[in-house]
C-alpha cells in the first residue's frame, strides 16, 4: 500500500477546500512569516506557469462515534501554509497574522500593460495603469466589461479592450492553476510523517514531532484544541514580548474575553527569565504530566481518539484526551505552579539561564513538580525532591541523549513507585562513591565552558556563598549576575608563552574560576608563583593588589570556596598538571557536598 497520493488540483479547489473545513490550516506556532515581495513573486509565477512546489497533507485518522459511525477526519496541511496563506491573502484579501500577532493586508497589485506584479505601494495607488488590489478581480461582484472601459478610457487605450479583456481573463484563470498535492494516508504514524516530510521537504523548517501535535490541536475546532493552542501560543509569546499583550488583546477579541486569557496573562507582568519555555516545552511538560507518558507521538494519537489495545479510534478518547492536555496546560501556565517552581529551581543555585544546558532538565523538573503536587505530598517534600533531581539530571546527563525514553521511563517510576525511594534507588546506582572519587573528576578533563559539570560546580558555588577569586566581598553569585569575568588561574598567554598551545589544555575549565574584572586585569600573564607573591606582600600589610583581602585565613577561606589547592601559590608552568588534577579533585569533593546538602 503507498504511503501517499500524490495529484494535482486547482489554486480554486485547495482555497475552497480550506473554506470548507476539508483541509485544516493550523494556526500553529510559525504566524505569517512571508514577507510581501515572496507573495508578489508567488503570484507571478502561477501568471507565467511556473511550479511552485508541492503542499503536503495528512488526514486525521476517522473516528468511531458514539452511535458507531465513523466520522470523516480533516487533512491537515503540514506543508505549504505559508503559500496558501499568500494565495488567500493575494487573490481573497484574507488579513493575515505577522511575527509580532499583528493582524494585516497583503494587497498585490497588477499592470494589465506590462503583466507586472508589484506590492501595493502610494505610488502605485495613484498610477492608473495599476490595478491596486487583484483581490477585487477575484471576488463575485467584479463587474469586468465596466472596468475594462473604464480602464482602458483612464489610460488612453483606445481600440484595446479586448487585448486587455484577454491579459484580466488569464489573470483570474490564475484560479484554475494546478498545484502538486501530497496526500499521506491516514494510517502512518507520526514518525512515518516526520520522515516523509524531511524526505519530501528536505529545504526549510524541519517540523518536529511536536509540530504536528500543535497542527492537530489547532485543527481541533470540537473539543476546543485553538483555544488550548492559543493558551500555550501567546502564553510563550507574552513570556518573551509583553509588551504585545494589548494589541494581541485588541486584535484577538474573542479570545481575549475567554477563561483561558485570564489564567495566562499574569505572565506578562513575570520578569524572571531562567525558564523560558517554548510551545514545545509547555506541550511535552503538560503532557507528560497529565497523561504519564514521555512521548509527543502518543499524543497525536490520543487526540485523534487511538485505543491503543484494541488500535480502534474512538470518539470518547479523543474528547477524554483533549479535556485532559487542557488540564496539563492550565496546570502548566498556573502562576502559583509555574512560580513555586522558579523558587524551587533558584534555591538549587540556579540563578541564571546560562548554568542549565538542558531545556529538558527544566522541563522535567517542572512535570516532576506537577506530579508529585497531584500526589499531595508535603511542600518540603516536593521542594526537597525536585531540587535533588534537577541536580542528578545535570550530574547525570540524564536527558542529554534520548530525552524522550528517559522521560518516559521517569514519569512511569515517579507515578507507580514511592518517589523518595525511587531518587534514592537512582542515587545508589549512579551516584555511588566511584562517581564522586573517579566518574566526576574524569568527566571534570574538559575544555568545554558549558559542561554541566562545571554549571553544576558554579551552581555549588552558588549555593554555598562562594566568593569570587581574590575576592573580599564579591560572591560568585553577583559575578554570575553581572556577567563577570571567567578568569585563568594559569593565565592563557603565559601557558602559550611556555610551550601550552593547544586550546584543550589551557582552556580546562579546571583552570577556570569567576572573578573581579579589575583583579583578573591586574592578574595580567603573570605566573600563579609571581601575582601570588604581591598577594603574600598585600597579607603582610602591603598595598592593595587584588581586591581587599588582608589576613592568611582569609585567603585560604578564599581558595578553599573556589576549590584551588593552597600549593599553586608556588607553582609555576612545571606544576600546571599536578594543579589540574588536584583542582578537579577538590572541585568534585565540592559538588559531593553541595549534593548532599540539598537534602
Amino acid at each position: 500500500m503507498s504511503q501517499f497520493d500524490v495529484y494535482s488540483t486547482s489554486v480554486q479547489n485547495i482555497i475552497s477546500w480550506i473554506k470548507s473545513g476539508e483541509i485544516a490550516i493550523p494556526e500553529i506556532q510559525r504566524p505569517f512569516v512571508w514577507d510581501s515581495t515572496k507573495v508578489r513573486d508567488l503570484l507571478d509565477s502561477l501568471y507565467k506557469g511556473f511550479p511552485i512546489g508541492y503542499i503536503i497533507v495528512w488526514k486525521n485518522p476517522d473516528v468511531r462515534l458514539k452511535d458507531g459511525t465513523i466520522s470523516i477526519g480533516k487533512k491537515i496541511l503540514i506543508d505549504g501554509q505559508q503559500r496558501v496563506t499568500a494565495l488567500q491573502a493575494a487573490i481573497e484579501g484574507m488579513l493575515v497574522t505577522d511575527a509580532n500577532y499583528k493582524r494585516k493586508p497583503i494587497r498585490i497589485a497588477f499592470n494589465p500593460q506590462t503583466e507586472a506584479f508589484e506590492v501595493l505601494n502610494p505610488a502605485i495607488e495613484k498610477d492608473c495603469k495599476w490595478i491596486p488590489d487583484i483581490s477585487k478581480v477575484f471576488e463575485p461582484t467584479f463587474e469586468e466589461f465596466q472596468f475594462i472601459i473604464q480602464y482602458c478610457k483612464d489610460n488612453d487605450l483606445p481600440g484595446q479592450e479586448s487585448a486587455i479583456s484577454k491579459i484580466i481573463g488569464k489573470l483570474k484563470k490564475v484560479m484554475d492553476i494546478n498545484l502538486g498535492v501530497t496526500d499521506l494516508n491516514q494510517g502512518l504514524s507520526i514518525d512515518e510523517v516526520t520522515d516523509i516530510f524531511i524526505r519530501i521537504n528536505s529545504q526549510g523548517v524541519v517540523l518536529s514531532q511536536a509540530d504536528f501535535a500543535m497542527s492537530k490541536i489547532s485543527a481541533d475546532d470540537k473539543y476546543g484544541g485553538n483555544e488550548i493552542r492559543k493558551m500555550i501560543d501567546y502564553f510563550c509569546h507574552f513570556m518573551q514580548r509583553p509588551a504585545d499583550y494589548e494589541m494581541i488583546a485588541e486584535n484577538d477579541t474573542d479570545f481575549s474575553k475567554t477563561e483561558a486569557m485570564q489564567k495566562i496573562k499574569w505572565i506578562v507582568k513575570e520578569t524572571e527569565d531562567i525558564y523560558v519555555p517554548s510551545y514545545t516545552d509547555v506541550l511535552r511538560v503538560s503532557f507528560t504530566h497529565k497523561f504519564k507518558r514521555g512521548k509527543i507521538s502518543d499524543l497525536v494519537s490520543l487526540l485523534s481518539g487511538r485505543d491503543f489495545e484494541t488500535r480502534e479510534n474512538l470518539e470518547a478518547i479523543a474528547e477524554s484526551s483533549f479535556a485532559t492536555l487542557r488540564q496539563g496546560v492550565e496546570a502548566f501556565v498556573n502562576q502559583t505552579n509555574f512560580q513555586r517552581y522558579i523558587m524551587i529551581v533558584k534555591s538549587a543555585g540556579i540563578i541564571d539561564a546560562s548554568l542549565v544546558r538542558s531545556q529538558n532538565v527544566l522541563n522535567f523538573g517542572y512535570i516532576l513538580y506537577l506530579t508529585l503536587k497531584d500526589q499531595k505530598l508535603d511542600a518540603g517534600v516536593i521542594e526537597k525532591l525536585v531540587r535533588k533531581w534537577l541536580v542528578l539530571s545535570m550530574l547525570t546527563g540524564r536527558y542529554s541523549g534520548s530525552a524522550e525514553s528517559a522521560i518516559d521511563y521517569d514519569i512511569k517510576r515517579f507515578s507507580e513507585q514511592d518517589p523518595v525511594q525511587f531518587i534514592k534507588n537512582t542515587e545508589a546506582g549512579e551516584l555511588s562513591d566511584a562517581f564522586w572519587n573517579s566518574v566526576l573528576v574524569t568527566r571534570l578533563d574538559t575544555s568545554v565552558a558549558s559542561s554541566p559539570y562545571f554549571l553544576v560546580f558554579l551552581m555549588a558555588q552558588v549555593k554555598a556563598g562562594s566568593r569570587g577569586f581574590l575576592s573580599e566581598q564579591i560572591d560568585v553569585k553577583a559575578l554570575i549576575e553581572q556577567r563577570g569575568d571567567i578568569h585563568h588561574i594559569f593565565p592563557k598567554k603565559y601557558l602559550q608563552k611556555n610551550g601550552v598551545n593547544n586550546r584543550k589544555d589551557y582552556n580546562q575549565i579546571a583552570n577556570y574560576v569567576y572573578t573581579q574584572s579589575e583583579i583578573n586585569i591586574k592578574i595580567k600573564d603573570d605566573a600563579p608563583c609571581v601575582y601570588m607573591e604581591l598577594m603574600k606582600k598585600q597579607i603582610a600589610g602591603g598595598d592593595l593588589s587584588y581586591g581587599g583581602i588582608t589576613t592568611e585565613d582569609d585567603l585560604k577561606r578564599n581558595l578553599a570556596e573556589n576549590c584551588v589547592p593552597e600549593e599553586f601559590m608556588d607553582m609555576d608552568i612545571w606544576g600546571f598538571p599536578e594543579f589540574l588534577e588536584k583542582r578537579r579533585y577538590l572541585m568534585a569533593q565540592f559538588v559531593k557536598k553541595y549534593y548532599e546538602a540539598l537534602d
